[in-house]
């Protein structure tokens, strides 16, 4: 009797090894410290302190014009931030206070230079490089030199000397512009500078002068 025929069973087919997963780049983390915020904050330092406002500087920081304000108001609250902003506005009054001084002894200059300073003895105009130093700083607007002339026995015209004549700078213009810069602003912060009478007395008589010179 003939047997019947084994069949073969396939061999099981082995299974692909799974791919391994793709790892996430990891997303940084947002830094969410008020200290940390690098640029930002001194940003809104500087603008805080040029505009006065904390919504525009949270802005002119690069904050999101929805959250400006309370971003600002955030960073008003923090230590740090507060101490900047107070070490950043002393430094600017200071600086105008030294530049009100300035203006102070600049203008009492102007108006105790005596314009027969820059005249010799004969009241011939000296050379310019013998001018006191206030002189050279601005009070000249100009200098003329008018020919004198007369004519020889030829009817040529011969050059017998000249004529130097000063002309003075709008001397009540400029006094009435530093005095206003001191008392209006230095630095755009408002500076109460301890020299007001004597200010007010160098600004009387520096009128009367230039009143004067006209």
């Amino acid at each position: 009797m003939a047997k019947a025929p084994v069949s073969k069973k396939a061999a099981p087919k082995k299974a692909k090894p799974a791919a391994p997963a793709k790892k996430r780049a990891a997303t940084p983390a947002r830094k969410q410290s008020v200290n940390n915020e690098g640029p930002d904050r001194r940003l809104f330092v500087q603008e805080y302190i040029r505009t006065n406002n904390g919504t525009k500087a949270a802005i002119l920081a690069g904050y999101s014009e929805k959250t400006a304000r309370q971003q600002a108001a955030r960073l008003l609250t923090n230590v740090d931030i507060k101490n900047e902003i107070e070490a950043a506005r002393a430094e600017r009054i200071a600086a105008a206070k030294v530049g009100a001084q300035d203006i102070l002894s600049r203008l009492k200059d102007e108006v105790e230079a005596d314009v027969a300073d820059i005249y010799d003895e004969n009241g011939a105009i000296k050379p310019v490089h013998e001018w006191p130093h206030i002189w050279r700083l601005g009070l000249v607007a100009g200098i003329e030199v008018e020919e004198l002339v007369e004519k020889d026995v030829d009817g040529k015209k011969i050059v017998i000397g000249n004529v130097r004549k000063v002309r003075i700078s709008d001397r009540l213009k400029r006094i009435e512009l530093l005095g206003k810069h001191i008392g209006v602003q230095a630095f755009k912060e408002r500076v109460e500078v301890d020299t007001s009478e004597d200010l007010a007395v160098l600004l009387s008589r520096a009128r009367e002068r230039a009143i004067g010179d006209g």
